[in-house]
């Protein structure tokens, strides 16, 4: 596989890349560079002219050429990008040399304020804890809800029954009174008025 060949598929297969120059880092700094970064991301360094036809055939030379200047070396992000990224800043900080000039993650550009931004977010896995507790608290308000509905429609219903109870009691004898015939003579004043408009 040419080396072309080989760094277009580096950067196809990785989730992203960050951009570095690391004039006046030693081979021994270097070494420790890659350690630090572990599983997360692999470090290497490149040779410009064959970068910038490997990042255009992966479809990210637009983000990426213009920074490739002076002695570069790029790290394809595999692992936890957030991991990947919060070690290159931190290695940065005590290597002055290592200069952080950009990247392109998941096909969009980034720059270095971007990166270190991205360095600043909690793992993966703590976001994910957090995702997992926020749900869990939302199903143990809803079951919460769920559970106290019968006891609400039980209340509810014995309301109910005691309105109609109390209505029935009293709402009987009216009903009663208004069916028996009343002795007061005004079925008969209906009778006469009857008589009197035919």
């Amino acid at each position: 596989m040419t080396a072309v060949a080989e760094l277009t598929e580096r950067f196809q297969s990785s989730s992203g890349a960050v951009l570095t120059e690391y004039r006046g880092l030693t081979v021994a700094q270097l070494g420790e560079l890659r350690e630090s970064l572990g599983t997360n991301a692999t470090f290497s360094v490149v040779k410009n002219t064959l970068t910038k036809i490997a990042a255009s055939e992966a479809g990210v030379g637009t983000a990426l050429t213009d920074l490739l200047s002076g002695p570069s070396a790029i790290a394809f992000l595999q692992g936890d990008v957030v991991e990947a990224a919060k070690g290159l800043r931190e290695f940065s900080r005590a290597n002055p040399f290592l200069v952080i000039k950009g990247g392109v993650l998941e096909g969009n550009p980034l720059t270095p304020a971007e990166i270190s931004k991205l360095a600043d977010l909690e793992p993966r896995e703590v976001l994910l804890a957090k995702l997992a507790g926020a749900m869990k608290a939302s199903l143990a308000s809803a079951a919460g809800t769920f559970a106290a509905l019968p006891v609400q429609m039980a209340q509810l219903m014995g309301a109910l029954e005691a309105k109609r109870a109390a209505e029935g009691d009293g709402g009987a004898a009216s009903v009663a009174s208004e069916a028996e015939p009343s002795d007061d003579g005004s079925s008969d004043t209906a009778a006469a008025a009857e008589g009197d408009s035919e």
